[in-house]
């Protein structure tokens, strides 16, 4: 009886280690995937200052109408990154004016890189945790509150109040990811589907998986 115990015992451990490894794969898979299709915009202010933080959202709006009108046109996260990359210097340069236009006279530091992000809602589009290639912008000491959106496919110009975002930016999105994939980002998915964003989650806040370079 004790031997049919321990192999009870042994068997469910090992069935439990199997299990644990097919759902790490399939998230380190799917955040992969997703981080993949995406290029983001990280403004952190210089303080928690509610003049710090109305800069910060000044900043972001110079840089996001000169963002939209060279990308404009881009049908790939990694054509928005070259744009970009040729036009680094003019990002900085805007956001530097910007600061100096409101009377500050904070530095500027602008990055293109890898860098991590929590679970963000865009719309009826929901990003999970992990990390992404973004275009990370540092105003002054770079200790405020951060604000994050998506560069590409365009989801920084979802209408906040409609929470809609354009049916363009999802269909760039859908035909990068697998269908399911994109179910999984949905507000629409199903309970299945919204467990296995859960899931994502969980590995993601919990350092098990990355999307890290």
């Amino acid at each position: 009886m004790k031997k049919n115990l321990k192999m009870v015992i042994i068997l469910s451990f090992l069935l439990f280690i199997y299990i644990s490894i097919c759902a790490i794969s399939y998230a380190q898979n799917v955040s992969t995937d997703i981080a993949e299709s995406v290029f983001r915009l990280h403004v952190i202010a210089n303080s928690d200052k509610e003049e710090d933080q109305n800069l910060k959202y000044i900043v972001r709006d110079n840089l996001l109408q000169y963002m939209n009108s060279i990308c404009r046109d881009c049908q790939s996260k990694q054509e928005a990154i070259l744009i970009v990359e040729e036009n680094k210097s003019t990002f900085e340069q805007i956001a530097s004016n910007t600061i100096k236009e409101h009377g500050y006279s904070y530095s500027v530091k602008i990055n293109i890189g890898n860098f991590e992000f929590p679970t963000k809602n865009y719309g009826d589009i929901s990003l999970p945790a992990g990390y992404y290639d973004a275009l990370r912008v540092e105003i002054g000491e770079a200790k405020g509150q951060n604000w994050w959106c998506v560069m590409f496919p365009p989801l920084c110009f979802v209408d906040v109040s409609s929470g809609v975002v354009p049916d363009e930016s999802k269909e760039l999105m859908e035909n990068s990811l697998s269908q399911e994939e994109f179910a999984l980002i949905s507000e629409h998915a199903d309970n299945e589907i919204q467990f296995k964003f859960k899931l994502l989650e969980f590995f993601n806040n919990a350092g098990l998986i990355t999307a890290k370079k």
